[in-house]
């Protein structure tokens, strides 16, 4: 097996993994990683989750590590642009919450506040909702070459 599948089913392997400790709520989510009980490792499992998902559908298809075509360059672009995100997601959500725990609060302030939640949740979500739709814009437009092909064909 050569490195590039590896790289996909270990990044595959992580991504499915986070997801079932999630949907399930795990106990192993709240495992704290220090004395003060402020570090859960769910932080760091969701954070691997974070940052394999992208990296899947990147190791998963070959045109968004060498694009041909100018659709897939911008899908490219993207995907390394939220593969970043994964990794600087707890780095952000720490500045957000102001704590590992990434809990917030009613606080006047931006730090641990409202505005702050709102701004983690939508990097939270917009990781895996951009992978998942820079994927889904892959394949409609393999459907929209395939049919473009035939046409020619005919």
């Amino acid at each position: 097996m050569n490195k590039r599948k590896i790289w996909f089913f270990s990044s595959l392997i992580v991504t499915f993994s986070t997801i079932i400790f999630l949907v399930t709520g795990s106990s192993l989510l709240m495992i704290a990683l220090d004395d003060a009980n402020s570090i859960p490792l769910g932080t760091f499992i969701t954070w691997a989750g974070m940052i394999a998902l992208p990296l899947s559908v990147y190791w998963g298809i070959k045109e968004l590590r060498k694009p041909s075509e100018k659709l897939n360059r911008i899908l490219s672009g993207l995907i390394k642009i939220i593969i970043i995100l994964g990794i600087l997601w707890v780095p952000i959500s720490y500045l957000l919450a102001g704590n590992l725990s990434f809990s917030f609060s009613e606080k006047e302030s931006f730090q641990g506040g409202q505005d702050a939640m709102k701004w983690f949740w939508r990097l939270s979500y917009g990781i895996g909702i951009g992978s998942i739709l820079t994927l889904i814009t892959y394949w409609i437009s393999l459907i929209f070459k395939k049919n473009k092909t035939v046409a020619n064909n005919v």
